[in-house]
């Protein structure tokens, strides 16, 4: 073989498409055809490794190296005809290569068999060669940088002895494969930098890398600047205090880099401005990194959450505020006035307000409240208010700081008042709020009570005021505070224990001067404190919700009291209050339909009494009740007439059996012509709608003549009689109408 020859052999390589492009397989299958036919060999192959062997030995201090413990690829392989199925060496799996092998590799680069032997110790597989009749072979190594990526073997069917010369041409080949592999793993890390720098400037979070010796920023991608306005070019190669998260913040990046330092990434949420001074929010998360040159980087990766941050403020909002008013709810308001240990609560409550709402509709309901809101805001402002809620339906609370010794709680009481008093435009009509506000001093009672529950009490004596309706929760309301939170304690004892009994008042027909019924009156037989009367645990019962199991009791006490009557053909009906927690439970009428079956209680012997204003709390469901009631033969009768809210409408509407005037009017029929203007007046309209009337507190007999003259049907009073136990009532009026 002519120097020429080689030449041109090489020439074909170097110039070949494959080899330039860097293709190595068909660059393999190139050098393989032509080294064949160049030698007029058995078989070229040309074998990559996955792993290097001289790595493999460096990080190993044994004495060889298992060829199994190396994944190994055949890239290309041209053969005799004759040898198309035949395998090489590298092919068998079970085969070891000795580490003197490699070694040989390494140092010599190439191994030279002219013939093969047994006792030939670089030869690592006899058996493979005897079985191919492979009698001379040559394995070049295939290097980068020192590196063996891959042999390059030719195998003789027939001895074959190898010249200086002919080696140096297969190893330029094994070279120029070196070459080609080198030129692909370019190719292929250039592709991979160019897809990694395109997904990170497709990304919609910013990417940033930053030199921590330098504090440069030697990448960032465009989303930065979607996301912050600034250029990429006024950041990129420009110091980190360009950066929004350190400019507005510059004590954040020492912080960071002290968290680097330590081989911890950092991560957090931080809120910035903009460079035009918009804010937003921005989740952030630093990673170190050192490079194999050992330079030091940050790898920086973050975006704007200022979208999650809203929806959270949203939800907190609706949480903590009054969707209709903008203040804060109870919810908020509650756990503040908890910490509170000192300062003034103040309670606001709209009076008539349910009868506005009533008559006027929700939506101007709803107006009213938003201007009240607002105008308890704007005071709360005016008095460094720590706080101002809406607490109820039209109940607000404003808590107030302590005060300065100089000024007077009364004071500012009487602005507020004055305040909301202030004619309000709803709907183009003037509507004049009609505020009540409590007023507590928090320190006199936070280590005793909650200020919210002394407010509560304060409130009602408030509402019941005729002028100013404003109170402050005082000593003796204190007292009476306290007092009734025993009576709550010990009403749930007596509920168990038996402890109530039934009065019972009669009521006498003034036409013919004979008693027609009675009503059902509870009595507190208390053990310490004697005989209780109904106003003095009554209110106590409704605000703590024993109400429907007191009213259920007394309900079937008189029912079955009733009964007896009845089993004895007194004909006499039986009055029982209803209030309006138990008239409103959704249980009132399956209690009456069971009692009057398993009591067999006459029709019209029962009147359920409830007042005009617990009647007037849900127009349409009182309405669908007394209809129902009335169907089974129970009458309705409206109690304390007079001095609640209600319209001739209503009063048609309603199925009443009967209008029960408030003793209020009776008491001064005598003294007051405008007394007895409105008891004629209310006399006069029940019998224009025919409905049964009952004078209540009837104690002379002048009152009595009026109410005759008047034509009253019936009246009730200490005239004829109090409330009395049973058997006295039975002994003093049952004996008369039997």
């Amino acid at each position: 073989m002519t120097q020429e020859q080689n030449r041109h052999l090489l020439e074909l390589i170097v110039n070949s498409s494959a080899k330039q492009q860097g293709n190595f397989t068909k660059t393999s299958e190139l050098v393989s055809r032509l080294l064949q036919e160049h030698f007029v060999a058995s078989s070229v192959s040309v074998w990559l490794f996955d792993e290097k062997f001289d790595s493999a030995h460096s990080a190993n201090d044994s004495n060889q190296v298992s060829f199994n413990s190396c994944s190994k690829r055949q890239i290309a392989h041209y053969c005799e005809t004759d040898l198309n199925q035949s395998k090489t060496i590298f092919e068998d799996p079970q085969s070891e290569i000795q580490f003197s092998f490699f070694d040989e590799l390494r140092r010599y680069r190439f191994i030279a068999a002219d013939i093969i032997t047994a006792k030939n110790q670089l030869i690592h597989s006899f058996d493979y060669y005897q079985r191919h009749s492979i009698q001379s072979t040559l394995n070049v190594a295939i290097r980068i940088n020192g590196h063996i990526e891959g042999v390059l073997t030719i195998e003789f069917k027939q001895p074959f002895e190898w010249l200086h010369d002919q080696i140096q041409i297969v190893i330029q080949c094994a070279d120029q494969l070196a070459l080609t592999l080198a030129t692909r793993y370019s190719y292929d890390k250039s592709e991979q930098i160019n897809l990694l720098r395109n997904a990170a400037e497709h990304s919609d979070h910013v990417v940033m890398i930053v030199n921590l010796d330098t504090l440069m920023v030697d990448y960032v991608n465009f989303a930065h600047q979607n996301m912050t306005g600034l250029l990429r070019s006024d950041i990129e190669h420009h110091s980190v205090m360009n950066l929004d998260i350190f400019r507005n913040k510059p004590d954040v990046l020492q912080y960071v880099l002290d968290k680097l330092t330590k081989n911890e990434s950092v991560v957090g949420d931080i809120k910035l401005k903009r460079i035009d001074n918009r804010e937003y929010w921005l989740h952030y998360h630093v990673t170190g990194f050192t490079t194999q040159l050992g330079n030091s980087y940050a790898l920086v990766s973050s975006y704007d959450i200022s979208s999650e941050f809203q929806h959270k403020a949203e939800l907190e909002r609706l949480a903590w505020h009054c969707s209709l008013t903008g203040l804060h709810n109870r919810s908020f308001f509650t756990p503040i006035l908890d910490r509170a240990t000192d300062g003034v609560l103040l309670l606001v409550d709209l009076l008539g307000f349910k009868r506005f709402n009533d008559s006027h509709g929700h939506e101007q309901g709803d107006s009213l409240l938003i201007e009240v809101a607002r105008r308890i805001k704007h005071f709360g402002a005016n008095h460094q208010a720590i706080n101002v809620a809406r607490i109820g339906s039209d109940e607000f609370c404003i808590l107030l700081p302590k005060l300065p010794q100089d000024v007077v709680i009364e004071d500012i009481v009487s602005k507020l008042m004055a305040n909301l008093s202030a004619f309000a435009l709803i709907n183009r009509e003037k509507v004049e709020p009609k505020p009540a506000v409590a007023v507590v001093d928090i320190a006199s009672v936070v280590h005793y009570f909650s200020p919210l529950s002394c407010a509560d009490i304060a409130l009602q004596y408030a509402k019941k005021k005729s002028l100013e309706h404003y109170q402050f929760f005082n000593q003796d309301l204190l007292e009476q505070f306290k007092n009734n939170a025993e009576i709550e304690k010990d009403l749930q004892y007596a509920i168990k224990g038996r402890q109530f009994e039934l009065y019972y008042q009669p009521l006498m027909d003034l036409q013919n001067h004979r008693y027609i019924g009675a009503e059902a009156l509870i009595r507190w037989n208390h053990p310490k404190k004697g005989v209780l009367y109904p106003g003095a645990f009554i209110d106590i019962a409704e605000q703590s919700g024993m109400i429907n199991a007191l009213g259920a009791w007394v309900l079937e006490s008189a029912c079955k009291q009733l009964n007896l009557w009845q089993h004895k053909n007194v004909d006499i009906t039986m009055h029982v209050n209803v209030a309006a927690r138990q008239f409103f439970s959704g249980d009132l009428f399956d209690q009456v339909w069971d009692l009057l079956n398993r009591y067999r209680i006459k029709p019209k012997s029962l009147i359920l009494e409830i007042t005009e204003t617990e009647l007037m709390g849900d127009i349409r469901y009182a309405t669908n009740l007394c209809q129902e009631l009335a169907d089974l033969g129970v009458g309705i009768a409206i109690d304390d007439f007079g001095t609640g809210y209600s319209s001739m409408k209503y009063l048609k509407q309603f199925p009443i059996s009967k209008l029960k005037i408030d003793r209020s009017f009776i008491m001064d029929i005598s003294s007051s012509k405008q007394s007895r203007e409105i008891v004629s007046a209310i006399i006069a309209m029940a019998k224009a709608l025919n409905i049964s009337i009952t004078a209540e507190g009837v104690e002379t007999q002048e009152q009595e003549s009026f109410l005759e003259k008047m034509v009253c049907d019936h009246a009730q009073g200490f005239l004829y009689s109090p409330a009395i136990r049973v058997n006295d009532f039975n002994n003093l009026i049952l004996a008369k109408l039997q």
